[in-house]
């Protein structure tokens, strides 16, 4: 038995006395095919610097192996030492058997600055010189996946599972490619893959997108319990929350819907999103209290979220509390896009407080956004009417009629306009 299998059988029963004297009989005694087979084990053992050391000794044995540099730039990479790691592969030349391996290596690294197009320079240069490779392919469709460039990765994916290939580097082909097709709104072709993957075998990203994908479908049924089972199984997954929530009120099952947000809100309460979909679920359930509270949280995390203060806006001309409105919208129309439904509300506001000039200005500014909108128009048309507004008058009563054609009362009030 050679020192080097002594050394990793004192590792595996966890002596690593024993294993650092056997490593030292290795390096001195034992020959180089079993040194380099060593130090591919002890580095697959996250043991670096002892790989580090013999793939260096190896190194200055034989200059030309390149394999040699690029075994060593893996484990610079492994060490933060980016600066070694490209010494180590800008010395392999484009003529050595190693370059391509060596392009791979470098790819990983400018990956992980997160310098993405010259990695896939470096993949696509790979690729070309071995395009059978099935690493480089999967190498390059991982890249794409993580830019989450998926109409790129499919038929990377595709080409790997059509030639045999469903497994590499532990990562389901087949979970991949169904995922990429659902972020790329695909949605038909990702089921046919993700539900070929069993429920118990799924990774909590991979239920989440299948479920997501059953969403897209409106097969609301599936999506519910695959999210249920998503949140039983983890229930710091905070994405799913809102999904299951949209899905539970798409059902009209409102009930559900508030509680599993509730539940969302209690493992991610910094989420303005989910407390403000939580308030709209609240308010169909005529909750208008929980919906206001809800609301106002929901703007104290993000007071720039117009959402917000929009559905705030709304609810307090709802309860007629025209100050609380004016105070909390009118900060808002100082933005160069304030929405327009804040203008409408405003002229509301404006009204009930006998403010005539505000309600006129704001009117004004709203009804370019509303000209086919009944409960916006018919009001604006009775409110010009008082103003004296003819010609906005007899505007608005054209188009509210092409709305709603059957408003008798509309129409005489026009014919009568016209006549005159």
């Amino acid at each position: 038995m050679s020192y080097a299998q002594t050394a990793l059988d004192q590792l595996e029963k966890g002596q690593l006395e024993g294993f650092k004297k056997q490593y030292a009989l290795s390096l001195r005694h034992d020959d180089d095919d079993t040194l380099f087979s060593l130090a591919e084990e002890l580095y697959s053992l996250g043991f670096l610097n002892q790989s580090r050391r013999i793939y260096e000794k190896l190194l200055k044995k034989y200059p030309d192996e390149d394999e040699l540099r690029t075994n060593l730039a893996d484990i610079a990479i492994d060490e933060d030492k980016n600066d070694e790691a490209l010494d180590y592969l800008n010395q392999v030349n484009p003529d050595s058997p190693a370059y391509v391996e060596s392009l791979m290596v470098a790819a990983d690294l400018y990956q992980t600055q997160e310098l993405f197009e010259v990695s896939e320079q470096k993949l696509l240069t790979a690729k070309k010189l071995a395009p059978d490779e099935p690493v480089i392919t999967f190498a390059l469709a991982e890249l794409y996946f993580t830019m989450r460039e998926f109409r790129k990765a499919i038929p990377l994916y595709l080409d790997l599972i059509t030639s045999g290939t469903t497994t590499l580097s532990k990562v389901n082909l087949v979970e991949r490619l169904g995922v990429a097709y659902a972020n790329a709104g695909r949605f038909e072709q990702a089921i046919g893959y993700l539900k070929q993957i069993h429920s118990g075998e799924m990774t909590p990203d991979v239920k989440f997108e299948t479920a997501f994908t059953y969403l897209q479908l409106k097969e609301r049924s599936t999506a519910i319990t695959l999210f249920n089972e998503l949140k039983d199984s983890d229930p710091h997954y905070t994405s799913l929350y809102p999904y299951l929530g949209q899905a539970l009120e798409d059902e009209n099952r409102l009930p559900e819907a508030l509680k599993s947000l509730q539940e969302g809100l209690g493992v991610d309460q910094y989420n303005e999103k989910l407390w403000l979909q939580a308030a709209h679920v609240a308010t169909k359930l005529d909750d208008e209290k929980l919906a206001e509270r809800y609301l106002k949280k929901g703007h104290e995390l993000d007071s720039e979220d117009l959402g917000a203060v929009i559905q705030l806006s709304n609810l307090y001309v709802k309860q007629e509390r025209w100050d609380e409105n004016a105070e909390l919208t009118k900060p808002y129309l100082a933005s160069e896009d304030a929405d327009p439904q804040l203008y409408w509300n405003l002229a509301v506001t404006a009204l009930n407080q006998e403010d005539y000039d505000a309600a006129r200005k704001y009117y004004d500014a709203a009804t370019p956004f509303f000209m086919d909108q009944a409960d916006f128009l018919k009001p604006a048309i009775y409110f010009y009417r008082e103003e004296g507004a003819t010609d906005q008058v007899v505007k608005l009563l054209e188009a509210y009629l092409k709305v709603v054609p059957d408003d008798e009362e509309m129409a005489l009030m026009l014919e009568g306009y016209q006549e005159d």
